[in-house]
């Protein structure tokens, strides 16, 4: 069964760090691609981030530009969401999500992902 687990979030002032990670597993495609989303409340879901597994292609949210950075450890297979900066309207649940091929041609769509996690709470506070 493929299972999509991501933790790391938590409580933080504006302006300070938090890692996300996930855990894929499961997944027996060749390549697939990997992404991280975001939801607030009352919100639609949106995309933060994207990267291709095997491939080079790598595109983020216009909002996140130069304070996120998304990475990957092939070895560990795992995914991580490094944000810096952060601000009150960050604050969201937030998901990370699996394709079993390669789909990161632009910032990250929901229909192109057909696995995902349970989300993690990121709350910055003002």
């Amino acid at each position: 069964q493929v299972q999509v687990e991501e933790s790391g979030g938590g409580l933080v002032q504006a302006g300070g760090s938090l890692r996300l990670s996930c855990t894929p597993s499961g997944l027996t495609f060749d390549d697939v691609a990997m992404a991280w989303f975001r939801q607030a409340p009352g919100n639609q879901r949106e995309g933060v981030a994207c990267i291709s597994w095997s491939g080079e292609t790598i595109e983020y949210v216009d909002s996140v530009k130069g304070r996120f950075t998304i990475s990957k450890d092939s070895a560990k297979l795992t995914l991580y969401l490094q944000m810096n900066a952060l601000k009150p309207e960050d604050t969201a649940m937030y998901y990370c999500a699996a394709a079993g091929f390669s789909s990161c041609r632009y910032a990250p769509i929901a229909t192109d992902y057909a696995y995902w996690g349970q989300g993690t709470q990121v709350t910055v506070a003002s």
